[in-house]
């Protein structure tokens, strides 16, 4: 029987991205482990969604598309400039040094990523081209990453490179989804990082804890703000092309929400209960958007990777987990907001940046909010990364197509 293709326009995307949250917000009421162990709901709901789309799949009932491009750029840009605005300039100086060290961290992961993908895969008798297609292009590249390399690849003549970059990406995706939480909170039990007057999982029911009201007003003034952030974002990115820089629009947004925070910092409006709702958007976009990533995840594109590709992305995995473990968590100073930037690092370096800001945020949630985290993670995962490992890629396909001439 040939499967039904359906096509779930952006509406029905968004409906199961909601959907997934909210099962995945039932899931860990139901299932405290969950919420021990930080796995964010977006990602359990998420998950599941895919699972079951996945098994109509293969009963060959429906295979789903999802028309969620648009959508997802918009939360993701309005993620990024929320978190730019969060940015002020205290924190611009204190972060200075941490993103020049965690720049050069991010660029050595992804040489480790591609020598080991080479070393590896020539030991299993991988073509070097397609081993390449589980190094940083997928790991710390993601999807958009897959998409853009594989093609010299297959030009190359192997033309397997796009599923298996594809496939890696959304292996990635869930390895990072999956980890990091668990990963932080890890980090965070063994170091002693608890705050009993700080975090969340600290306070009694009785305790009198301060919070910041919000009203309507703030939240629909921070929306604005937002939109004008992206729209600056927008106006430097078209410029930025001019001059041939491919920077990204979501980075270019952030830039506008930074612009945003001067501005309120200047004109002294950046009151706690406005940066509270700028916040607030910035968590409902970053959940959508990470949801509605996980719920159109086809997850048998992971079914046609062989032994060899699986051993591959497994030394991936247990790379970056050593690498984010001894060097990252250390070197970022070894404190809390060092945990909680090691734990983006797993995010990105597995394959995306939502995935860190989703991860980090449920450690976050659990414990305390780390401001520093949520400025440096993004400058670098989200900017400063995209540029470095363009460049290491670039050298190691060159590496990669002279190994494969002499096989």
């Amino acid at each position: 029987m040939e499967r039904l293709v359906v096509n779930f326009g952006m509406f029905e995307t968004l409906f199961l991205g909601v959907l997934g949250i909210y099962i995945g917000d039932f899931l860990r009421a139901k299932f405290p482990v969950l919420k021990k162990y930080c796995l964010p709901a977006a990602v359990v709901g998420g998950t599941l969604i895919a699972i079951i789309t996945m098994i109509l799949y293969y009963a060959n009932i429906l295979e789903p598309e999802f028309d969620f491009d648009t959508v997802n750029s918009l939360f993701y840009c309005i993620f990024f400039a929320a978190s730019g605005a969060a940015a002020s300039m205290a924190l611009l100086k204190k972060g200075g040094i941490l993103v020049v060290i965690f720049a050069v961290l991010a660029a050595v992961l992804a040489t480790l990523q591609n020598a080991l993908a080479l070393g590896v895969g020539s030991a299993l008798g991988v073509h070097p081209l397609i081993a390449m297609m589980t190094g940083s292009i997928p790991m710390t590249g993601g999807h958009g990453n897959a998409a853009s390399f594989a093609p010299i690849a297959v030009e190359a003549g192997q033309s397997a490179a796009m599923e298996v970059a594809i496939a890696a990406a959304t292996f990635g995706l869930i390895a990072g989804s999956l980890l990091g939480g668990p990963f932080g909170n890890f980090l965070v039990r063994k170091y002693h990082f608890e705050d009993t007057v700080l975090d969340n999982a600290s306070r009694s029911l009785n305790e009198t804890v301060e919070t910041v009201m919000m009203n309507k007003a703030n939240v629909i003034s921070a929306m604005y703000m937002l939109v004008l952030a992206c729209g600056i974002g927008q106006g430097v990115f078209l410029l930025l092309q001019k001059t041939g820089q491919n920077i990204p629009i979501h980075v270019c947004c952030m830039l506008g929400g930074i612009l945003v925070r001067v501005v309120l910092d200047k004109t002294g409006r950046a009151k706690d209960d406005l940066l509270e709702a700028i916040d607030t958007v910035g968590e409902f976009s970053l959940g959508l958007f990470v949801s509605m990533s996980i719920v159109s995840m086809k997850l048998w594109q992971l079914a046609g990777l062989g032994f060899q590709l699986i051993v591959l992305l497994m030394a991936q995995v247990v790379l970056i987990l050593i690498f984010v473990y001894f060097l990252t968590f250390r070197l970022l100073g070894k404190n809390y907001d060092a945990a909680v930037m090691a734990v983006g690092h797993l995010g990105f370096g597995t394959g995306a940046v939502p995935v860190s800001m989703t991860t980090m945020k449920t450690v976050c949630d659990k414990y305390r909010y780390s401001k520093l985290a949520f400025f440096v993670v993004p400058v670098i995962g989200g900017f400063i990364s995209n540029l470095t490992n363009a460049l290491i890629i670039t050298k190691f396909l060159d590496i990669a197509t002279k190994m494969g001439m002499g096989m």
